[in-house]
């Protein structure tokens, strides 16, 4: 099996989910591969592309009905909901890693514990590899409401990492540092 047909399994055509999902994720693996290519990395442009577009599989399984997700658990979780969905496709546990650990700039167990998050405390929500790093990285330049195509600014991305605490600004930065790119 490969993305699109999990995604062609679990997103209907007539869902408007499917449309933001497949928008989103195609301007995080656009983003994801000009990077990649900047920085010569070592990594399979088809790894990025699935990745990138696995990465938020488990969003239609949330309560966001802005975005036509009409799923019982809370929005935070797709991460997870999404690894697992991976795992049980039988598809590539690099790729359920990414789903897993691309929220944010990632989550400590402490942030996950002071700030009560609805989250399992026995997986790592960290990036580790460079694929969960890039796919972090390029997904936080995206949103998935009104603006699903247009690119946030550096600025924009910092702000909002800095609203979730000094610890996920500064992951940030080590991420925007690794990967410099001619993002604005």
């Amino acid at each position: 099996m490969n993305y699109i047909e999990l995604i062609d399994y679990l997103y209907p055509a007539h869902r408007k989910v499917r449309g933001i999902l497949l928008s989103h994720s195609r301007c995080v693996a656009d983003l994801a591969l000009k990077i990649a290519r900047e920085h010569h990395m070592d990594l399979d442009a088809g790894d990025i592309e699935q990745a990138a577009m696995l990465h938020d599989i488990g969003i239609i399984f949330t309560d966001a009905p802005g975005i036509d997700c009409r799923g019982d658990k809370p929005y935070i979780c797709h991460g997870p909901i999404g690894a697992d969905i991976i795992r049980e496709a039988g598809l590539d546990e690099r790729f359920a890693r990414v789903a897993e650990r691309h929220t944010g700039s990632g989550l400590t167990c402490d942030e996950i514990v002071s700030q009560s998050l609805p989250l399992p405390l026995d997986r790592s929500y960290m990036p580790e590899s460079d694929l969960e790093k890039l796919i972090c990285y390029a997904d936080c330049f995206y949103s998935k409401g009104v603006d699903v195509m247009r690119m946030k600014s550096k600025e924009k991305v910092k702000q909002q990492m800095a609203r979730f605490g000094q610890d996920s600004l500064n992951r940030f930065l080590s991420l925007e540092e690794k990967f410099k790119s001619n993002i604005s």
